[in-house]
């Protein structure tokens, strides 16, 4: 007969400040369940019945009710047996990639307390890196699991878009909005994934394993020149593993465009998602944070008409360099985490530079597994792989056996 597992305890002591002071919200796991015995965290903008969801912005709270149901993937979740012990700091709305709240303060990055955790799912970032909980959830619009994920050097996950169920969540734009996740290791990060990923069976997957590497030569060139060389030794195993390995540029004019077309798009829903609100109630809002929706407001029907033809070709152009079986490698984002308390003007230029990067994933609706495997200056910095639409599950295990490669 074996012993009942113990459920996690709610967070009482939070040294990261990675968790929302004024939400008490736990939920045990079920008593039995492939995630039986592991603790996890939620983004504020996960809906947890009887509370309510902050969205990283007082005024926000304060104008919604208390959620009546749990959110699908925290239902999803603890009904596999984890127990959700605590809801974690965001960015306001989503709304950033740094992480830094002017409301609720800035959660600690474990792997470089100095430096900036990453958003918009800085809490949960910081909860799993600083060995909190078990694993965290996030969400990525615009890579806010990718970012976090590589300046606090975890695993996480962009999945394929529509992959995972949005129901009971604060919606930023919702043809680009996707639910990730953050772990320590590899192992348990498999596990959360075998349960998430299950979601619609229906949807398209590609268990096969890949069969040609290409280096993606223009997102490269984004990347410092420390993090370039930094990564390089990852691309000499990875391409041992790979009959064929080929550089190739994956716009055919630039990573900007691209950008700028995800920028247009994505900001024209972001405004549309809380425009009433916000004329409604005035709320608080930092000034990066009111900038970008200023911004997102001044997006007009004819930009997202002449952006949409682009956003399509992005699509054709990837699902045309994955063919055949292929992967790409890139780097996560151009260099490691900032420091604290940066120049306004500076995480500006930042953000566009990592945005070129992000927006391969984002415009392509397809998934993007970053890996914490190397350090530069002792400072993580993610190494990613980007596969076609469906192949969440083909990414995990080759990244199983990229890490047992590295172990040789």
């Amino acid at each position: 007969m074996t012993s009942p597992v113990t459920q996690p305890e709610p967070i009482t002591n939070d040294p990261l400040n990675a968790f929302c002071k004024d939400s008490g919200a736990y939920l045990p796991g079920a008593a039995s369940g492939p995630l039986s015995g592991l603790s996890f965290a939620a983004k504020d903008i996960f809906d947890v019945a009887g509370y309510v969801t902050g969205g990283g912005n007082p005024d926000w709270k304060a104008t919604h009710r208390p959620a009546d149901r749990n959110a699908w993937v925290v239902e999803a979740l603890t009904r596999s047996g984890a127990a959700m012990v605590g809801k974690t700091l965001t960015d306001e709305l989503t709304r950033g990639i740094f992480g830094e709240n002017v409301h609720y303060g800035t959660p600690t990055n474990p792997r470089a307390p100095e430096r900036v955790p990453g958003g918009s799912s800085s809490g949960s970032a910081s909860a799993v890196a600083g060995g909190l909980v078990d694993f965290a959830l996030g969400s990525d619009t615009g890579g806010s699991v990718r970012v976090p994920a590589s300046f606090c050097g975890l695993y996480g996950l962009r999945p394929t878009h529509g992959r995972i169920p949005l129901d009971g969540i604060l919606l930023q734009a919702p043809s680009f909005d996707t639910i990730g996740w953050f772990a320590r290791d590899l192992q348990t990060f498999a596990r959360v994934a075998s349960v998430l990923l299950e979601s619609l069976a229906q949807s398209p997957r590609t268990h096969s394993r890949p069969q040609r590497l290409i280096i993606a030569e223009d997102a490269f060139e984004l990347a410092s020149s420390e993090v370039a060389q930094g990564l390089q030794p990852l691309i000499e195993v990875l391409s041992s593993m790979f009959g064929a390995t080929v550089t190739q540029r994956l716009a055919p004019g630039s990573l900007a465009d691209w950008s700028a077309c995800q920028q247009a798009l994505q900001g024209f829903e972001a405004w549309r998602s809380v425009r009433d609100w916000i004329e409604e109630v005035n709320p608080r809002f930092s000034f990066e944070v009111a900038e970008r929706y200023t911004l997102a407001r001044a997006v007009t029907g004819q930009e997202v008409a002449e952006a949409a033809p682009l956003r399509r070709s992005v699509g054709d152009r990837m699902d045309q360099v994955l063919a055949d079986g292929a992967v790409v490698c890139l780097p996560t984002v151009v260099s490691p985490a900032p420091l604290l308390g940066q120049r306004v003007s500076d995480r500006h230029t930042l953000r566009l530079r990592n945005s070129q990067l992000t927006s391969i994933a984002g415009l392509s609706g397809l998934p993007q597994l970053s890996l914490p495997l190397t350090e530069v200056d002792g400072k993580p910095v993610g190494f990613s792989l980007l596969g076609p639409r469906g192949s969440d599950e083909a990414l995990i295990a080759l990244a199983q056996e990229f890490e047992a490669a590295l172990r040789r």
